[in-house]
């Protein structure tokens, strides 16, 4: 983003990748309310790109910029409620999984043999509490590698909407679409809330052999977890052999 005038980054050959990678996927998902939802969005984000091309830089524009976009979580509704569910336990081993992530390229959890990788399971893109908390995970990502570990969000969210909340809040690491079946993943995690149709908040630390060796669900859905016990369950775990 331009200080200066407010305009966007984003080199043509980027945005026309990307537009040809939504013109591959959009066709995969099931007609509904969640598909014409991103084919809005979708135009939001072109008309967008189109007012800052052909703008002046001095000239004045009227309807959303690329900053209203990026602040749309502070304006959601507020998302709140008690935990209904108990995570499995510490010493159980992590269920596998084989979801897409915003590319589309399926990513299962025995790619991270070797690994430690934190899933942090979360309700949704674009509210509040999400993105305050990947946003956190996001800026901190240098202190998961020192630990050995990866970062990986999971939410029932479509991947074309992991794709767009993930480039306007840049965020770089996986985030996987428990879409299709509908929560399939956060059922055997034992985080699913039926009542509201998308999971709890809650991380597990898995170690490189699956094992799950830290689980939490908030307490309160609008609870960002404390990131320095996450680090501690980390910190808890040996040594990473050198590579």
């Amino acid at each position: 983003m331009d200080s200066h005038t407010g305009q966007l980054n984003v080199r043509p050959s980027r945005i026309e990748q990307l537009e040809a990678d939504f013109a591959a996927l959009a066709p995969k998902l099931p007609d509904g309310a969640e598909r014409k939802a991103l084919s809005l969005l979708h135009g939001m984000v072109q008309e967008l790109w189109r007012v800052q091309t052909l703008g002046s830089g001095n000239q004045s524009r009227s309807g959303p910029t690329i900053e209203d976009i990026v602040d749309l979580h502070e304006h959601a509704p507020a998302m709140e409620g008690d935990a209904r569910n108990t995570p499995l336990a510490v010493g159980e081993q992590a269920p596998d999984f084989a979801l897409p992530d915003a590319n589309g390229r399926i990513v299962r959890l025995s790619d991270y043999r070797g690994r430690r990788v934190v899933l942090a399971f979360y309700p949704l893109d674009w509210s509040p509490g999400c993105s305050r908390q990947l946003d956190l995970y996001q800026h901190e990502l240098d202190e998961f590698g020192k630990r050995g570990a990866d970062v990986v969000g999971i939410s029932v969210d479509s991947l074309y909407s992991h794709g767009a909340w993930a480039s306007v809040r840049g965020l770089t690491f996986p985030l996987l679409a428990d879409f299709n079946p509908k929560g399939d993943v956060a059922r055997r995690y034992k985080v699913w809330r039926e009542a509201e149709g998308f999971s709890e908040r809650a991380l597990y630390v898995v170690d490189e052999n699956g094992v799950i060796r830290h689980s939490q669900v908030s307490p309160k859905l609008q609870h960002v977890p404390d990131i320095y016990e996450l680090f501690e369950a980390l910190d808890r775990l040996a040594t990473p052999k050198a590579a």
